[in-house]
């Protein structure tokens, strides 16, 4: 018999597949040389209140498909030279919805990127970085569903809150058979607490916070969700991040 909290997961499962607004298996491009083994997903069981349907967010205009696989993006792999920034250990968590429960999802490739603490992002013409590869990569998670990076926390640019793009695929081979994007957000109170040290202070204060950005309040306030749970470690932050899917 399915649960009711199974009942619910499934439910808005589907709603994040409706709000993809387009095919989970639509073509982005030939998978990189260790994704494009087979990397049909793994099982294993997974804690059902670590598995929480995940609202979908734009991709955005800034997604590179650079196949950088690294789990320390923190380097421009073009030049060698460091971001600066505070420390930020971000893990994600994946774990499959259906009716029988939450599995994890091994295999899949997690991409993540984000601007720099001067709100700049990395091999973007419209920001004068073509070729340079800093604050960005991609990880496969393993069989626990596990994937970690180790970045910065990111800064600001104007018209948008602080964010940090993700985007899950799993591929057969060299067949891409599911592709998921979002997005990541922080407490507004944490960031102004982190943005009093440099380099983020150096900046003037950001013009858009949670609730005023476009993509946060987009899909009944989906950002709420999407909330990082950061905390201190060390000299910076970490925070585990928990993605329930449903295909």
């Amino acid at each position: 018999m399915v649960s009711r909290r199974t009942a619910l997961l499934v439910g808005l499962g589907a709603i994040v597949a409706a709000c993809t607004g387009r095919s989970p298996s639509a073509a982005l491009g030939s998978p990189s040389p260790s994704a494009a083994s087979d990397t049909t997903p793994t099982a294993s069981s997974v804690a059902t209140p670590a598995c929480v349907a995940t609202p979908a967010e734009t991709e955005g205009p800034y997604f590179v498909d650079e196949r950088l696989n690294r789990s320390d993006i923190t380097t421009d792999s073009s030049t060698g030279s460091k971001r600066n920034g505070v420390p930020l250990d971000l893990t994600f968590q994946v774990a499959r919805v259906s009716s029988s429960g939450c599995t994890s999802l091994g295999g899949a490739q997690v991409d993540v990127w984000h601007c720099d603490a001067a709100g700049v992002y990395s091999d973007v013409a419209a920001q004068s970085t073509v070729g340079q590869r800093f604050l960005r990569g991609y990880q496969l998670t393993g069989a626990d569903g596990v994937a970690r990076f180790a970045t910065i926390y990111p800064g600001w640019y104007a018209g948008r809150t602080v964010h940090i793009h993700f985007k899950v695929r799993t591929y057969t081979r060299a067949t891409k058979t599911y592709e998921f994007s979002s997005q990541l957000f922080f407490d507004d109170a944490l960031t102004d607490a982190v943005y009093k040290a440099a380099p983020y202070s150096s900046r003037p204060t950001r013009d858009t916070r949670n609730q005023t950005d476009m993509v946060y309040t987009s899909n009944g306030n989906s950002g709420s969700v999407l909330l990082v749970k950061a905390a201190p470690s060390g000299a910076g932050y970490a925070a585990t991040f928990a993605i329930g899917l449903n295909f």
